[in-house]
């Protein structure tokens, strides 16, 4: 049940905290790899060629590092799991370098492997909190639980509800403003990773002679 998500390193962590919205200054396609180089500030004080880094949730090497801008390669893989094989010169995107070991875990534990794309069903205002709903795929909606973590374009957010193939986050005026969702549109494709612990306990769950549902009522879940 659980598919095989589009990822550079299985080692490698993210927290869901944006660092910056970067721009996408050209994407060159090389047979069934896409080179995209995108100008950022930021991330690239201590970036070198080799690191990790998430591009609107999608885990992906630095081939090359310059001024104000940095390179990154996006296998076959990636572009077919993720928005990235659309996106185009002008495209914002998050960025989130990885974690250091000591560095402090704002959000949730995330690996940068994008699960699968939803689309963007609806915006609501709420006070001053935008409430938005985005498509699910059925194959990843059982990962995702009300009041659970889920990484939206690499941003950790709290999933509010889960229903009939869709699911809502709410997001505050800061994350608005400093992210790619303050320019959310309906309609817009957007990458998904559920929750790791999840798909560990979803996995568990499935080996009956490891544990069960009633063994998890025994421990207190």
């Amino acid at each position: 049940m659980n598919p095989e998500p589009a990822s550079s390193d299985d080692n490698i962590m993210f927290t869901g905290l944006i660092e910056e919205v970067g721009q996408i200054v050209s994407t060159v396609r090389r047979g069934h790899i896409i080179d995209i180089t995108i100008e950022a500030h930021t991330v690239l004080d201590d970036l070198a060629v080799g690191d990790s880094i998430a591009i609107s949730g999608a885990c992906l090497t630095v081939t090359a590092a310059g001024q104000n801008v940095f390179t990154v390669q996006a296998v076959e893989e990636t572009l077919r799991r993720t928005t990235l094989g659309t996106m185009k010169r002008g495209t914002p995107v998050n960025l989130e370098r990885a974690l250091k070991v000591g560095d402090r875990l704002g959000g949730h534990l995330v690996q940068g492997h994008v699960d699968g794309t939803g689309r963007i069903v609806s915006l609501r205002k709420i006070g001053e909190n935008m409430l938005i709903t985005i498509t699910i795929e059925h194959d990843i909606e059982c990962f995702v639980v009300e009041k659970g973590s889920i990484t939206v374009d690499g941003i950790s957010l709290t999933v509010t509800f889960v229903k009939n193939g869709e699911f809502g986050v709410s997001v505050i005026p800061h994350t608005l403003a400093a992210t790619t969702l303050g320019n959310a549109r309906i309609g817009e494709m957007v990458n998904l990773e559920t929750d790791i612990l999840a798909k560990y306990i979803e996995k568990l769950i499935h080996k009956k002679d490891v544990l069960t549902m009633g063994k998890l009522k025994e421990l207190g879940y």
